[in-house]
């Protein structure tokens, strides 16, 4: 209660950790990207065809984020031709119960 009778509250805010897993999962195609991935090892092309409608530069970008975060590892094998191909790090991995848990929330409370 402040000194003049008004009671006050303090200001609610969400868990720091929290905030900073919707700022970066909640970029755009990340968590898509991720979803993609669940599902096993894909290639450039194969995640570009999963996504849908993201352009091959900010699909670049985002794997570049995404394993730079330690949740994406790209591997290179040597050709010809050669193949790249992305796959989820043990971390990625253990983000695997949320979406999805996050998948099924949506199914069940979000319109198509």
């Amino acid at each position: 209660m402040a000194d003049d009778g008004e009671v006050t509250h303090e200001p609610r805010a969400c868990d720091a950790a929290l905030a900073r897993a919707f700022t970066f999962l909640g970029k755009r195609w990340n968590g898509v990207i991720l979803g993609v991935l669940m599902e096993g090892p894909s290639t450039f092309s194969e995640l570009r065809r999963g996504v849908g409608g993201i352009s091959d530069s900010v699909l670049s970008d985002r794997l570049a984020e995404l394993a730079a975060a330690g949740l994406v590892l790209r591997s290179v094998e040597e050709g010809p031709p050669v193949s790249v191909a992305y796959e989820l790090t043990p971390a990625g991995r253990a983000l695997l119960p949320s979406l999805n848990a996050l998948t099924s929330w949506a199914r069940e409370n979000l319109p198509a």
